[in-house]
């Protein structure tokens, strides 16, 4: 049987390169997508495709009239949270690709998730390739003490910083603060120019044109230095398979993973 699939931001960057491969999938179904543009549209046809039969919908509300597994989002961060409680209180299982959810949100939203005996997937970056250059950055900072992310990204972001820096740099933290060679309050000038604190970690974010999805991991010792980076191209291709893979393992979770480098060596490696 196909697990069947409500993408929310249906018609989006994201989410409709996510719903046009859960369409041309052998074991997903598109059971409801979700938009508020394009409500009453068939999904199909809004894809650029065949009709499907299935008509675009304005709201979570609407959508959960029909059957669904996996509510995947691809939204904004003022909507996502309440989207998902609503569907996690509907017993449906979740994957959040939308960023902007702070720790405290999490921990919300895992209680409901193990109240309803349902699991969640959250990633603020749902590319195999960023969730390897994570994983690679948590294995450093396991030997070395000083590190400062730097966050890119287009001009119109509204996030600062990313989900995926923000991420990285609370997991860094649970590992070790990162050493800093000299205090913030001993700063002269402007202490802010050093970044913002955030997991125990300097955060650097860089919002200009010309920028997709960028970050990289900085670690210092004297006389030598590694970076690990990560450069997402303009499409939104390398988001699918994380999503995917996520709606797959999701189906056998009760409670909160986050991160898909969590997800993928769950196991060990590394």
């Amino acid at each position: 049987m196909k697990t069947r699939i409500c993408v929310a931001g249906v018609t989006g960057w994201t989410g409709s390169a996510v719903a046009s491969a859960i369409v041309a999938s052998e074991d997903f179904e598109l059971a409801a997508g979700i938009a508020r543009k394009r409500a009453g549209e068939d999904i199909g046809t809004v894809l650029g495709g065949s009709p499907l039969g299935v008509s675009v919908v304005a709201d979570l509300a609407t959508a959960l009239e029909t059957p669904f597994d996996v509510l995947i989002d691809f939204t904004a961060p003022d909507s996502v949270k309440h989207r998902v409680l609503s569907a996690l209180a509907a017993g449906r299982h979740v994957v959040i690709g939308t960023s902007g959810l702070t720790a405290l949100d999490y921990s919300e939203l895992e209680a409901a998730a193990l109240t309803r005996g349902v699991g969640i997937i959250a990633a603020g970056n749902l590319s195999i390739t960023a969730a390897l250059a994570k994983h690679c950055a948590l294995i450093a900072a396991r030997f070395l003490p000083g590190c400062e992310i730097i966050d890119y990204a287009h001009a119109e972001k509204i996030d600062a910083p990313s989900g995926t820096t923000l991420e990285l740099a609370e997991a860094i933290g649970a590992i070790r603060p990162s050493e800093l060679g000299l205090a913030l309050d001993r700063i002269h000038g402007f202490p802010e120019a050093r970044g913002a604190r955030l997991g125990e970690t300097q955060v650097h974010s860089v919002r200009l044109p010309g920028f997709v999805i960028a970050f990289e991991t900085i670690f210092g010792l004297p006389h030598e230095r590694l970076t690990i980076r990560h450069d997402a191209g303009s499409g939104a291709q390398p988001y699918v398979a994380g999503a995917l893979l996520a709606a797959r393992e999701v189906l056998a979770l009760k409670g909160l993973i986050r991160g898909l480098d969590t997800l993928m060596f769950r196991d060990g490696l590394g």
